[in-house]
């Protein structure tokens, strides 16, 4: 019997520290090993190392294509080579609507598999827009675990913090590493034990 495998939008989502950009790494890294071409895309809205850079904690790095607000991810792929095996997206929880529904025209009329990384919500525990989108139109959803920053259960949430205080209101997208969001649990989200600077 012969298998068919089909080409199906993937989101993989977790907290804060998760390790969403080294996996996306490792999974070019397992394609290209193969001679399969990738496209590797990643949000604009992340200028941490610099706009088109996809970069783990541990170090490693890699250029990718740019996703502007007016970027159609559609006629991106289209233009590129033919023979693309998957097309692999990281930061996807700052992608729009748009974005989402070319995503699934890629997998549906293309044929082509797409996995895309990403928070699914923000320091206030509300849903990004892509991830919404993303939970709606997805033909798979995995969470990618990893514990809480302050004990170890699983963290869940993603706690923001300024000058060592908790902040639960403001603009929803503030880039930031380990100096400005910890991965946390429900209870250490309301009730992280950090130290007070200003005393």
């Amino acid at each position: 019997m012969e298998w068919i495998i089909l080409a199906q939008l993937f989101f993989r989502y977790g907290a804060m520290n998760s390790g969403k950009s080294i996996e996306i790494l490792k999974v070019a890294h397992n394609y290209e090993e193969q001679h399969k071409s990738v496209i590797i895309m990643t949000s604009a809205v992340d200028k941490r190392e610099q706009v088109g850079y996809i970069a783990s904690r541990i170090g490693m790095k890699r250029r990718a294509v740019p996703i502007y607000e007016q970027t159609d991810i559609y006629k991106e792929v289209i233009k590129r080579d033919s023979q693309t095996a998957c097309v692999l997206i990281d930061e996807a929880q700052f992608l729009i609507k748009h974005h989402i529904v070319e995503l699934a025209k890629i997998v549906d009329e293309l044929k082509i598999p797409v996995m895309t990384f990403g928070l699914k919500n923000d320091f206030r525990n509300e849903l990004f827009e892509g991830s919404k989108y993303l939970l709606l139109y997805a033909d798979k959803i995995e969470e990618m675990k990893t514990i809480c920053w302050f004990c170890q259960k699983k963290a869940i949430m993603n706690l923001r913090v300024n000058d060592g205080k908790p902040i639960y209101e403001g603009e929803q997208i503030m880039v930031g590493g380990n100096e400005s969001y910890y991965p946390v649990c429900r209870r250490h989200y309301l009730h992280p034990p950090l130290p007070d600077r200003r005393r």
